[in-house]
């Protein structure tokens, strides 16, 4: 398949700009260093000159895509760098696609606010897909909870308090602010619901089923809501009272009690009702008395049918405002029903009855009622028929006769019968005496007993003629009783009068009218006051009593337009034009309306209270006075708004004072840290340091002791601050002793609180005590503690103090190490400067006696002079070096971290092409994927050789000891160079002696690489021959150079052999100098950087042994490592400038190899005699081999050992006791098998004796090429624990996530992705498959990851959660900071993928 029709070509169709090039004005191509040939292979027309140019142009391209430019291209070439910079377009082009997608996006819902837009799918698939989902999902996430809010709110506002807002959105809990959020709208939709409920059924049974007494209870309200709550109940308690009072009366007076009387508070028409039924039980009761008594007073204030007038509202609000005037309108129908009905009854009308729809007691008040009329109506009409049997048709002798009566209604009853029979035998016999009469005869006389008008009738008849005036007397009484007393209204009809009769009727009929008027008139008035028109006044002609009352409704009027006039005005400057302080001022007022009136005064002025303190305190805030808070007294919302703005001032406060604190740690730092600047004195700089520090963090006294150079172990009394050295005479501490000594042996701080009595005291003038804190202060520079301080204080010290100290401790260290050194420079000056003295005083004695001493004296002082320039020159070489030095260690980082990056998607992708799972790719394809994958392995080995030789330049390169196999060792190496050598047809062979021992102590992986690139350099410059590896026990006569070899009781040496083409003798030490060479020619003949060499020797140097290296041009040569059996504790020390190399072992004279049969040496490996200085003399020759062509070549091992698999190694062979390992087909001679008489064994690479596999050391990223390609991910064995494993990649290169990602699905796991640690730990808790293994990068945008590593230890749920640390990071230290963070394990980039498989399989 070609790489056109890759599928990433069918998933992702390039543009115009992507297939060949990038289009116009969108992106950069990058130019071509080097050209390529035609032959479609991608070799350069020099040597390595076209992967250079491609790499070189590959990195540009990565650096400027790493750098966002995202435009960027490459030209298309033919072959592998054509489809690599076809390849390299496609991502950019696909980068640059969705971050503009991603840019609209964004743009889109922050100018707009439409949270509904989301990204579209661009085509891509696996990490391209998960971006687009994973931006999608949070601008859903995001989205979700806002609509569900507004949805909510927009339901209360509709009056819906049904809605709430749902704390769990498509199957996820709703957490955080959006949690909070929901939580407070649905309380605040409850509140309103049931208060919404309650008042609703407060009005449905008092308004609509007539329970009274009910009353509203609201829980958990306040504000505005309780005071509403307190409103409804206050009125229903009212109407309660009222109409239960009623009831109470008309049920006493229907069963004839008419001593009741209303006697409850009312007002309004309810007011009237109450005057209207004391009436009529008066004028019933005055009825019963002789009918001669009605009611006396009628109601002047009071009215129903008020309704509530709310504007603006809808829903629920609405609904409340309805069901409130339902219920007063319900109670006003009543009401006004049965007052209708009691006036009637008053007025003498029993026709009326009550038939307004009703329940509870307000139904049984008016069946009460009802039942009354009924009685008085029975009761009427049987007095009506007597009065008219006897009255009009003048039938006497009738009685009444009601049933079903009691009481007073039955004394009545009977009082009518017995009138009726008094009046019967009364008139019948003033009917006997008017007959009389009126035939003319006065003599008769009326003789029956009678009484009050009858009795004046009686007398009136007995005098007939004389008392007929008397009679229009009696008729104008009436009349004025009717006319002051009775009902309105009446009209008297008086038929076929005339004359005085027809006056005194007119006169009646005309008192009656002007009553009529002028009640009507104040009922018409007090109309309008209930419907809220306070213009009407009562305008009628009246005097008297009813003047009086007039002018008290006009007055009433008067009072409330004023008090609404005063309320709107004081809601308008309050509620609209923003006037706080407003108050309602109304004349003449009191009780009801005088509450109302302070009630609105005191909402006003709260409401001002508390809006010019919150407007107080903000404005304190703004000019910087964070001393305020708000204090006024507050509830409900406007509580809300207070304790906000308090926590708000509060944080700022703070947020004020930790910027205060850090302003201050700063300033004290660059005090002390100037005035320490330019002090050269150590002792001055000492009392400088302790006069400065101690007042600065509030100590009353200090101590400075200094480490005693000369003694090395001991710390002396320096310097001080109101205090004396207290321990020995000569103020000297030793390493442990003491808190002084114990300070500086730990390296850290040791603090004291709570000092006892007696332990120190401050001393003053005027007295002394002892501290309340102490803290004892080591001043460390590179781990080297130069000194001590202690301070004590009355007071503790605070966090601040400490963190002042331990920050200047560091500055301190740094200081008095540069006045040490300065010190012992200056020294070092005076030393010379003294001997230069002590030249010139002899060559002054001299100089009497000989000229040409003083001649020399001058020449001297001259050198002396050349000398200290020297000196001076040398030290800012050195810092120079120094700045060099610390300049390239930053360098190298950050370019391993940048080169190991891309080269791990690189190196990953291009293993997975190369295994080719699928079947899909031709031979060809698969080559090219191993080209790359071998070109960047070497990339790599180059990587790591450049930061070990870094690492060793700095003196961080660490070894760890440990037991290491023989056996072992040479499988491993036999393993990888046995296949190589046999590629080139050498004989490659290992040999062991017998006197070797198992197991020796030394640091496996150091040895491994020093041994490789020793034979990979024997096998690269031999193209004919032998390359072996002679393993013995070094011969005790060795004179070696190295100390560690001299003192070990045993010493192995490891000769590798080979019969290349030599170095030459003058050569032989430049080799192993960095980056040398012996000359260009074998740089463009072999390749490499020179720096393999280098790197041995430094390791050799760590490992406590030596290098010793013969060669001699065509023959060959010989480089033997000789290493202790047991590595000393501590490594020797690098040699210093000038000084021998005691690791390097030249030895003159050519070495030449040889069969182990020749035993020369006696099985004890190569022998070195003759030493002199560092060149030693072997002690035999060794035939020569067949001459190489070639001159003097340089040795190196930069590049990594040559390709090859334990499973290829080298089959061992047994010769007579002799281990012996041969390349594969190369038949060992039986002579070396007879002569050798040794232990052996049959190894294959990488497998012990036991049968099992060496575990590889470090990151091997180097896999055999020749390995059968990995099974597709449909065959995976279900027992493997990869699969179905869910794996989180935190890695903010998309690079590395898409070929982890690739990587790792191949292998059945479920693969998640982060690109900053805030998203891991969010991805952990929220995700809902839980995360098997985490694989973390280090440096992450934000929060780091090792800061992420800390931060998911620190959750109990992810304390045992596997994570592997995947980083470019492998700088020295780096390791043990991503450990220590809480990391599994440690696995720089590029990574193997079979090692990071096997990892993850154990973690598994």
């Amino acid at each position: 398949m070609s790489a056109d029709a890759s599928p990433d070509r069918q998933q992702f169709p390039a543009s115009a700009g992507d297939s060949g090039g990038p289009p116009a004005g969108a992106t950069a191509t990058l130019p071509v260093n080097a050209a390529v040939n035609s032959t479609g292979t991608g070799a350069a027309t020099g040597p390595g000159g076209g992967t250079d140019a491609l790499l070189s142009s590959l990195l540009t391209g990565l650096d400027r895509l790493v750098d966002g430019e995202f435009g960027v291209r490459l030209p298309i070439g033919d072959g592998v760098g054509g489809d690599v910079a076809r390849r390299f377009n496609e991502l950019a082009g696909m980068q640059e696609r969705h971050a503009r997608e991603v840019s609209r996006v964004s743009k889109v819902i922050r100018r707009d606010g439409r949270l509904t837009l989301r990204m579209d799918d661009l085509g891509g698939s696996g990490g391209w897909d998960e971006l687009t989902l994973s931006v999608n999902s949070l601008i859903d996430d995001l989205a979700r909870p806002t609509h569900e809010v507004a949805r909510v709110i927009a339901a209360v506002a509709e009056g819906d308090l049904s809605q709430q807002m749902a704390l769990e959105i498509a199957g996820q809990p709703v957490r955080g602010e959006f949690l909070r959020i929901g939580t407070t709208v649905n309380t605040m939709v409850d509140q309103l619901s049931s208060f919404a409920d309650e008042v609703t059924r407060v009005a449905k049974e008092v308004g609509t089923e007539g329970n009274l007494g009910g009353q509203a209870k609201v829980m958990g309200v306040s504000g505005v809501w309780r005071d509403l709550t307190e409103s409804v109940n206050s009125m229903a308690g009212n109407l309660t009272s009222q109409v239960r009072n009623i009831a109470q009366v008309t049920t006493a007076v229907a069963q004839g009690d008419l001593s009741q009387k209303i006697t409850v508070d009312a007002r309004g028409e309810i007011h009237e009702l109450k005057s209207t039924v004391n009436t009529m039980v008066d004028q019933l009761s005055a009825f019963a008395d002789e009918v001669t008594r009605m009611a006396k007073e009628v109601g002047t204030e009071g009215k129903l049918g008020g309704q509530a007038q709310v504007k603006g509202v809808s829903g629920v609000w609405r609904d409340l405002t309805d069901s409130v005037n339902v219920m007063a309108g319900n109670l006003t129908t009543q009401v006004r029903s049965i007052a209708e009905v009691a006036a009637a009854v008053a007025r003498g009308d029993l026709t009326r009855q009550i038939t307004v729809d009703a329940r509870g007691e307000v139904a049984g008040l008016a069946h009460t009622l009802n039942t009354m009329v009924d009685q008085l109506s029975s009761f009427a009409d049987e007095v009506t028929r007597v009065a008219w049997e006897v009255g009009t048709e003048g039938n006497l002798g009738g009685q009444a006769h009601v049933r079903g009566v009691s009481g007073v209604w039955r004394d009545l009853t009977e009082s009518v019968n017995s009138m009726a029979g008094n009046l019967t035998s009364q008139v019948r016999n003033i009917a006997l005496v008017a007959t009389a009469v009126a035939r003319g005869d006065l003599s008769q006389k009326i003789t029956v007993t009678a009484q009050g008008e009858i009795l004046e009738l009686k007398e009136t008849l007995n005098t007939m003629v004389d008392q007929l005036s008397s009679f229009a007397d009696e008729v104008t009484r009436v009349a004025w009783e009717v006319g002051t007393e009775g009902n309105l209204g009446g009209q008297a009809h008086v038929r076929g009068v005339s004359g005085v009769w027809r006056d005194l009727t007119e006169s009646v009929n005309s008192m009656a009218g002007n009553l009529t008027g002028q009640v009507r008139n104040i009922s018409a008035v007090t109309r309008a006051v209930a419907r809220g028109d306070l213009s009407q006044k009562i305008t009628v002609t009246a005097q008297g009593e009813i003047a009086e009352l007039k002018d008290t409704v006009n007055t009433m009027v008067d009072q409330l337009s004023s008090f609404a006039a005063e309320i709107t005005r004081v809601g308008r400057e309050v509620g609209v034009e923003g006037k706080l302080g407003g108050q309602a001022t109304v004349a003449g007022v009191a009780g009801t309306w005088k509450d109302l009136t302070d009630n609105v005064n005191q909402l006003a002025s709260t409401l001002t209270i508390q809006l010019r303190a919150i407007g107080d305190v903000s404005t304190a805030v703004t000019r910087g006075d964070l001393t305020r808070s708000i204090t006024v007294e507050a509830e409900g919302e406007v509580a809300e708004l207070k304790d906000n703005i308090n926590q708000m001032i509060a944080r700022l406060r703070e947020t004020t004072e930790v910027n205060a604190q850090q302003d201050w740690l700063k300033s004290n730092l660059a005090l002390i840290g100037s005035k320490m600047q330019g002090q050269r004195d150590l002792y001055t700089v000492c009392q400088m340091i302790i006069s400065e520090m101690t007042p600065a963090v509030n100590a009353q006294q200090g101590t400075v002791y200094l480490l005693d150079f000369i003694e090395g172990d001991k710390l002396r009394y320096v310097a001080g601050y109101g205090s004396v050295p207290r321990r020995r005479s000569d103020g000297t501490f030793l390493f442990g002793e003491g808190l002084i000594g114990q300070a500086a042996l730990e390296k850290k701080r040791i603090r004291v609180e709570d000092v006892p009595a007696g332990y120190l005291n401050i001393r003053s003038g005027l007295g002394e005590a002892p501290p309340c804190d102490l803290v004892v202060v080591p001043v460390i520079f590179e781990n080297q503690v130069l000194g001590v301080i202690e301070l004590a204080s009355f007071t503790p010290f605070s966090d601040l103090h400490l963190t002042l100290v331990d920050q200047l401790v560091d500055t301190i260290g740094v200081v008095l190490n540069t006045i040490m050194a300065n010190a012992r420079t200056e020294e070092l000056l005076a030393q010379s400067q003294r001997l230069t003295q002590e030249l010139r005083s002899q060559s002054v004695e001299l100089q009497r006696t000989n000229n040409e001493l003083e001649e020399k004296a001058a020449l001297l002082e001259e050198k002396n002079q050349e000398i200290e320039l020297a000196r001076i020159g040398l030290e800012e070489k050195a810092e120079q070096l120094a700045l060099s030095s610390q300049y390239k260690s930053e360098f190298l980082a950050n370019m391993s971290h940048e080169l190991r990056t891309p080269l791990n998607s690189l190196l990953i992708l291009a293993k997975l092409l190369a295994d080719n799972p699928d079947h899909n790719l031709s031979q060809k394809q698969i080559d090219f994927a191993e080209t790359i994958h071998s070109a960047g392995s070497e990339l790599l080995g180059l990587i790591n050789d450049i930061l070990d030789l870094s690492k060793v330049e700095a003196g961080k390169m660490n070894v760890d000891a440990g037991p290491v196999r023989t056996a072992a060792l040479c499988d491993a190496v036999a393993g990888v160079f046995g296949p190589t050598a046999e590629e080139k047809g050498l004989t490659f062979e290992i040999s062991v002696t017998e006197d070797v021992p198992d197991e020796f102590v030394t640091d496996e992986q150091r040895i491994q690489q020093v041994l490789k690139n020793l034979l990979s350099n024997a096998v690269k410059f031999t193209d004919a021959g032998t390359v072996r590896l002679d393993v013995a026990v070094a011969s005790p006569d060795t004179p070696f150079v190295a100390p560690s070899l001299r003192s070990a009781p045993m010493v192995l040496s490891f000769a590798v052999t080979d019969t290349g083409i030599g170095v030459a003798a003058e050569k032989l030490r430049m080799i192993f100098e960095a980056f040398q060479q012996a000359d260009g020619t074998t740089s463009r003949r072999y390749g490499g950087t020179g720096l393999g060499l280098s790197i041995s020797k430094e390791i050799a140097r760590l490992l406590g042994g030596s290098i010793a290296v013969s060669s001699q041009i065509g023959q060959g040569s010989t480089f033997t490592l000789f290493v202790p059996s047991v590595m000393p504790p501590e490594a020797p020390a690098g040699p210093h400038p000038g000084e021998p190399d005691g690791v390097l072992m030249i030895v003159d004279g050519a070495v030449q190899p040889r069969s182990r049969a020749d035993g020369g040496d006696d099985g004890r490996g190569p022998v070195l005699a003759g030493v002199e200085r560092a060149a030693l003399v072997p002690a035999e020759r060794r035939p020569a081999a067949p001459e190489s062509p070639g001159d003097a070549a340089h040795r190196e091992g930069a590049g990594p050992a040559p390709a090859g698999t334990s499973n290829g190694a080298g089959t061992g062979r047994q010769r007579d006791g002799e281990r012996v390992y041969g390349a594969p087909g190369r038949p060992v001679e039986p002579k070396v098998a007879r002569r050798l008489s040794r232990t052996s064994w049959s190894g294959r690479g990488g497998t012990d004796a036991a049968g099992d596999r060496t575990p590889a050391e470090g990151t091997p990223f180097l896999t055999d090429p020749q390995a059968p390609a990995r099974p597709p991910t449909t065959n995976l064995d279900g027992g493997d624990p990869l699969v179905g494993a869910s794996i989180l990649v935190v890695d903010d290169d998309v690079r590395n996530v898409f070929a982890l990602t690739s990587a790792l699905e191949m292998h059945g796991m479920r693969v998640l992705y982060a690109d900053n640690g805030h998203d891991a730990i969010r991805m952990l808790q929220q995700d809902n498959a839980p995360v098997h293994l985490v694989l973390m990068d280090v440096m992450l945008p934000g929060m780091d990851g090792n800061e992420t590593t800390s931060e998911i230890r620190a959750m109990p749920a992810f304390a045992a959660l596997p994570i592997l640390v995947l980083t470019a990071k492998a700088m020295p230290g780096d390791r043990e900071k991503s450990i220590s963070a809480g990391a599994s394990d440690y696995i720089t980039k590029p990574v193997d993928l079979d090692h990071l498989l096997g990892v993850m399989r154990s973690y598994l």
